[in-house]
């Protein structure tokens, strides 16, 4: 996959919450008459296209009947031990720039708390946050196998 594309109500508040999580702009440009960047990190690229008079987005994770893009899912195994703890430090980082910059930032939403997935053979520890956009975002960490 070359990329992930986000629609986003504010490219700029948008780039601060990304760049938290560790992703870096690598091309900046514009998709007809909007702005637009790509962005590298946690093994991914995405697009961010900023769109002039946005709508809400539905509730992609609360509304069980909502079909159509559901998340993103970024692999942390071989970047955290412990996503309890990176989960609480990304939590307290956004805590921190939302009392700073409350125009650029907001508290972290937290989805679902990490909690153990069993996933065909594998045990996995699962946490859900929302983007600015309120965009569902997962991240997972291989624990072991059943086997």
């Amino acid at each position: 996959m070359h990329h992930a594309s986000i629609r986003t109500a504010n490219i700029h508040r948008a780039i601060a919450f990304y760049e938290q999580l560790g992703f870096t702009i690598s091309e900046r440009f514009t998709a007809g008459i909007t702005l637009a960047c790509w962005m590298e990190g946690l093994g991914g690229r995405i697009e961010l296209i900023q769109i002039p008079e946005p709508h809400p987005a539905p509730d992609a994770f609360g509304d069980e009947h909502y079909v159509g893009y559901y998340h993103l899912s970024f692999d942390l195994t071989d970047t955290t031990t412990d996503l309890p703890s990176w989960i609480k430090s990304l939590q307290q980082t956004f805590a921190e720039a939302s009392t700073q910059n409350p125009e650029q930032f907001q508290p972290l939403k937290i989805l679902l708390e990490p909690t153990q997935q069993m996933i065909g053979d594998r045990i996995y520890e699962v946490a859900f946050i929302a983007d600015t956009d309120g965009l569902p975002l997962e991240f997972i960490r291989v624990l072991g196998s059943r086997n």
